[in-house]
């Protein structure tokens, strides 16, 4: 398991560029601050993965999927983060969907090269 609680936490820099993304410039927060906001995010982070585990066990799944987190948001009473983080969901799959046409694309294209250059027989 975790040998140190600490070892929970967040990246730092991943806190940090959450906080500065979060703030207006020219906003500075302590060490301390920072390091509060990365034990509460990781809390809630667990707080929120075991509820989703446990709504998932109850329905007989071994994985948790973004319908158990959605539920889990509902039944810890934080309704009002579901619309946010489904949109950014959808925006986060439609550009995963983008990335993929692209690289298919841009693999096809290349395979259309090779085939278009192959020399011709010698007779």
């Amino acid at each position: 398991m975790v040998e140190r609680i600490e070892d929970l936490n967040l990246p730092n820099a991943v806190i940090a560029r959450l906080i500065k993304d979060a703030l207006p410039d020219g906003t500075n927060v302590s060490k301390e601050a920072r390091a509060a906001i990365a034990r509460a995010a990781s809390i809630f982070v667990i707080f929120l993965t075991s509820t989703s585990t446990n709504l998932a066990h109850k329905q007989n799944h071994k994985s948790i999927t973004t319908a158990n987190i959605l539920d889990a948001l509902k039944k810890l009473e934080f309704e009002s983060f579901i619309d946010p983080l489904t949109q950014d969901l959808e925006g986060y799959r439609k550009l995963v969907k983008e990335k993929k046409e692209k690289t298919k694309k841009e693999t096809s294209t290349k395979v259309d090269d090779t085939t278009a250059i192959a020399p011709k027989d010698a007779n």
